[in-house]
């Protein structure tokens, strides 16, 4: 007699590939090819060896899609469902974002209607009046954070904020998740011992320089700005500013060593 959690399995909904990619919008190759690359595999299949979708990957499909519709890339969609974060947690989060976005943007709107009607009438519009304008709108600009802050100037951040800007929704994704967890990652190869001309580090710092021109836009100057930025002030800009100082620069030495052997 089967137990009962054998029961629920074969009870389970399950969907094959071509229902799978109709119901979705997506085609049967974009699913394989997901499927090859590990992003979403079926978790059973037939008894004639046919890939069979369960509830579960439908839930990460669902997953895969909304941050695809933010401008992630596979890769990075990949990092940000396998690092364990609380989807909750991180529509949450880009949830508030975005209703400070809006709230930012609704005064901004408001003022900007003020100061139209003022310049329609033929009124100059008052001081008090352009420095609420000019504090609205750098409140809906993206802010760089007070680490950064510390160590580069005015327009570096503006500059690092449009690059931000430029990136969409995904950046959030691209700096609240993926950076952390590429870090995390090099962090553990590095003290279990691994040789840093092992192909999984030398990507990590890869994609980390990749990451840092996406932010910079290619600018080298700003990108030595946050590189410097980094070294003298890890632990606030990584979010964990108890980790210990030497260890960042164990880690720094490990990832620039991984970068001398891909060169």
């Amino acid at each position: 007699m089967p137990s009962r959690e054998e029961q629920t399995r074969s009870e389970e909904r399950t969907w094959k590939v071509g229902p799978l990619a109709e119901a979705s919008g997506l085609t049967v190759r974009t699913l394989h090819h997901w499927d090859e690359i590990g992003l979403l595999r079926p978790s059973r299949r037939t008894s004639c060896g046919h890939r069979a979708y369960t509830e579960q990957d439908v839930v990460r499909l669902y997953q895969v899609l909304a941050l695809r519709r933010l401008g992630l890339g596979l890769e990075t969609i990949a990092t940000c469902l396998d690092a364990g974060v609380d989807p909750r947690r991180l529509v949450r989060e880009h949830l508030a974002a975005t209703e400070a976005s809006l709230a930012a943007l609704h005064t901004l709107r408001e003022r900007l209607a003020r100061l139209q009607d003022e310049l329609d009438a033929e009124r100059t519009p008052g001081t008090a009046e352009l420095l609420r304008l000019v504090q609205a709108v750098g409140a809906t600009g993206a802010a760089a954070g007070e680490a950064l802050r510390r160590h580069l100037d005015e327009d570096q951040l503006h500059a690092l904020a449009d690059h931000a800007a430029a990136l969409g929704p995904g950046a959030h994704y691209l700096l609240e998740v993926e950076w952390p967890q590429l870090y995390r990652r090099a962090e553990a190869l590095r003290t279990a011992g691994t040789d840093p001309a092992d192909p999984r580090v030398r990507r990590i710092a890869a994609r980390l320089d990749e990451l840092s021109r996406l932010f910079s836009g290619g600018d080298t100057t700003l990108s030595a700005a946050v590189r410097t930025a980094w070294r003298e002030d890890p632990g606030a800009l990584s979010g964990d500013p108890a980790a210990p100082a030497d260890a960042w620069a164990a880690l720094r030495a490990f990832l620039d060593r991984a970068r001398q052997v891909s060169r």
